[in-house]
């Protein structure tokens, strides 16, 4: 005999859930993204899910907030990856048990979620420069396609961003919102020379220096633009970003090597409090990435005045526009010539730093966060 069906009652289900568990203490491209947006969106019936490091940003929402464990992000490796996957399949569907919509900034979501789902692709790199022991490298190519077959929509930062989405993963083009980036603009500024407040004694310019703000993966193009100021005169080279035991050696190697061992100087993790010093000074931010989904340090050296060196691929013309020297990457005779011509030209670079304050002043996050907005309202 078969058994009666049982009518199970629907849950009632309302209000959005933000997943901020892969935010740390240490915020890089995509913490920055969420730290930045998620005060602008002011959508009601809002509960975030947030690590206790994360709290005190949260001071300008009116949202409701749910503390997560502070060992789930990028900081702490591989296992941060491992515990926040585990922790997203197994504990984060309850948190949206009554929720209508779940919004992850980056794209990670429960497989099998009860309530629609809209993620946040910030670059498809593991993809376009794959190495085949990264476990990065797996994820974007087994979990995240789950991720954004099951999402309701697919929100990319910019239009290089969703070409990739289409090319790599054949999602159609209509499921996808390319929504520009931006920064703190009551950050990143023209800061008075009289008024600069003093950096620290080791990061005091002796003489004029060209300045990179990154990481140091492969990608990022940093052995070629080594290569490429051995021929510069008249400046250094300063690389800020954390330093990395798998590449950061070779490069210091290489500098060596090269005899630019007191030209060139590793800054090691600059906070958010030093980079507009130290974008306000530099000669030129030079960025000759190889590929990127935004480029954030592009954005904020305009925004603080420095003229700007980067690649013309990707998504960095988009950002920087007219604004910038725009040079094949690939080409090391190109950077040179470039770094040369600013460091001799104080024209030139009276003329970029104008040209970059213009172009900054058309993003902001007010703007990302009623773009944002505008979408997730739909599924509320």
């Amino acid at each position: 005999m078969s058994r009666p069906k049982v009518s199970r009652p629907e849950v009632s289900r309302s209000g959005l859930v933000v997943n901020l568990a892969f935010v740390g203490k240490k915020p890089t491209g995509l913490a920055t993204y969420a730290i930045n947006l998620i005060p602008e969106l002011k959508l009601p019936q809002t509960k975030l899910l947030a690590s206790q490091s994360f709290l005190p940003r949260l001071a300008k929402t009116n949202a409701a907030y749910c503390e997560v464990p502070d060992d789930l992000t990028y900081e702490q490796g591989k296992l941060g990856h491992l515990r926040r996957m585990i922790w997203t399949q197994r504990q984060l569907p309850a948190l949206c048990a009554e929720a209508n919509l779940l919004f992850s900034p980056v794209p990670e979501v429960p497989l099998g979620l009860r309530c629609a789902s809209v993620v946040m692709v910030h670059d498809l790199i593991p993809l376009r420069f794959p190495r085949l022991t990264s476990l990065l490298t797996q994820y974007f190519r087994f979990y995240v396609p789950q991720v954004l077959r099951q999402a309701s929509q697919i929100i990319c930062n910019s239009q290089a961003t969703a070409q990739d989405i289409v090319d790599f993963y054949q999602v159609p083009a209509a499921k996808i919102t390319p929504i520009p980036l931006a920064h703190d603009a009551s950050h990143f500024r023209v800061l008075p020379p009289q008024g600069l407040p003093e950096l620290l004694p080791e990061l005091l310019p002796e003489q004029p220096y060209f300045l990179y703000v990154g990481r140091h993966d492969p990608y990022k193009n940093l052995s070629r633009l080594i290569q490429a100021f051995a021929a510069v005169t008249g400046a250094e080279l300063w690389i800020a970003g954390a330093q990395d035991p798998r590449f950061t050696p070779s490069l210091q190697q290489q500098a060596d090597e090269l005899g630019l061992a007191n030209r060139i100087r590793f800054l090691d993790y600059v906070t958010y409090d030093q980079l507009p010093l130290l974008l306000n000074q530099t000669l030129a931010l030079v960025y000759p990435s190889l590929w990127e989904g935004f480029g954030f340090p592009v954005l904020e050296a305009m925004a603080s005045g420095a003229p700007v060196i980067t690649s013309n691929l990707s998504s960095l013309p988009e950002v920087a526009g007219d604004a910038a020297i725009l040079i094949d990457p690939f080409s090391v005779a190109a950077l040179t010539a470039a770094m040369q011509q600013l460091a001799d030209d104080s024209a030139l670079r009276t003329q970029l730093r104008a040209a970059g304050l213009a172009r900054a002043a058309e993003f902001s996050w007010a703007k990302t966060a009623a773009a944002t907005a505008e979408l997730l309202q739909k599924y509320l």
